[in-house]
């Protein structure tokens, strides 16, 4: 603990604990709102509510350490608040839309997510890069970003620091190779559809997706929504499969580590199919709410990642950051160059 983290400290009068856990919450709510506005600011706008949260965060343990006082409530918002938005997440994703497009999608998406992770796993080994943090990058590149990197950090039971880094660099190489299509895009040989299909495959967040399919068009940009979501989709059956890897390894060890379930991917399921099958195709809820549970879903996943981010000292961050950056540089260029030829 550094000095400001001394200091920060110091001894206050007693207070409940539910009032300091209430006052953690807050604090992350404050500073998720300020990472809002920061991504208002020309130049910041372009990575993103998220990440700009974490970055103030990581800021605030620097300069002022971590407030150990409100610990209990940072700590419910990086974990309960961060699986409660994972559950509203799965409102994003139209099962039925996935299913319409076929198979072909589904297995050209579940590649990817192989591609990706089997990638970045083996780079990781060979560059000597931190372990955690790249398979979280794998699995962030692969399938779905921050929300991805979230559900498999519990059950690999990484550190936070850990997530937290691997948040904030997915968002960073996101944006960079979005902002990079959208520039590329007129100079490619490439139908909006074509356009849309390659930005679906190969993008990390959805964000990202949005962002880079936006300039083909309508129909660009639902093919990039669609094939995007298809890896979403696919988050279930690879955590499965994680688990039961996991589960293996450890028995073979003569381990007795438990593999917890991630109970609250099955209501990130349930959602789905309610999204999907129920309010889709009623009137139970319109455009504006669902609009404002999408923002409310979001506002909770930065706010989580606020505690995450509290997490991050920023003379470990240089230390373990640089080389999981250059390997999902590296991999995410192989990944664009692997699905632009399958066009």
């Amino acid at each position: 603990m550094n000095n400001n983290e001394m200091h920060h400290n110091k001894e206050l009068p007693a207070t409940s604990p539910y009032i300091c856990c209430a006052y953690g919450v807050g604090f992350t709510f404050i500073l998720s709102t300020l990472g809002y506005g920061l991504a208002i600011i020309p130049g910041f706008n372009r990575i993103g509510p998220m990440a700009c949260a974490i970055l103030l965060a990581i800021l605030y343990r620097h300069f002022f350490g971590y407030p150990d006082r409100i610990r209990s409530g940072i700590h419910f918002s990086s974990k309960q608040l961060l699986r409660l938005s994972i559950i509203l997440y799965g409102l994003k994703l139209n099962i039925g839309v996935i299913i319409d497009q076929g198979l072909g999608l589904l297995l050209q998406d579940a590649l990817v997510i192989a591609f990706a992770v089997l990638v970045m796993v083996w780079l990781g080994k060979w560059l000597k890069a931190d372990p955690s943090i790249t398979f979280l990058l794998g699995v962030g590149t692969g399938v779905c970003g921050a929300a991805a990197i979230a559900v498999v950090s519990s059950i690999i039971k990484s550190e936070e620091e850990d997530t937290a880094i691997s948040v904030g660099i997915i968002a960073l190489v996101g944006t960079i190779f979005s902002i990079t299509y959208t520039i590329i895009r007129p100079i490619l040989p490439l139908s909006p559809i074509e356009y849309g299909l390659w930005s679906g495959l190969s993008l990390h967040e959805i964000a990202h997706v949005a962002l880079a399919g936006a300039p083909a068009g309508q129909e660009g940009l639902a093919m990039a929504l669609v094939a995007k979501l298809g890896r979403v989709l696919l988050l279930v059956p690879f955590t499965l499969i994680l688990m039961y890897l996991m589960k293996r390894k450890h028995k073979n060890q003569s381990l007795n580590t438990r593999v917890d379930f991630p109970w609250f991917l099955v209501g990130f399921i349930l959602m789905s199919l309610l999204g999907s099958y129920v309010l889709g195709t009623s009137i139970i809820l319109s455009p504006e709410v669902t609009e404002g549970i999408s923002n409310a879903t979001t506002f909770l996943m930065t706010s989580a990642m606020v505690g995450l981010g509290l997490n991050i000292s920023l003379r470990e961050l240089r230390t373990k950051a640089l080389l999981p950056l250059l390997v999902i540089f590296i991999t995410s260029i192989a990944l664009s160059l692997m699905t632009f030829g399958w066009l």
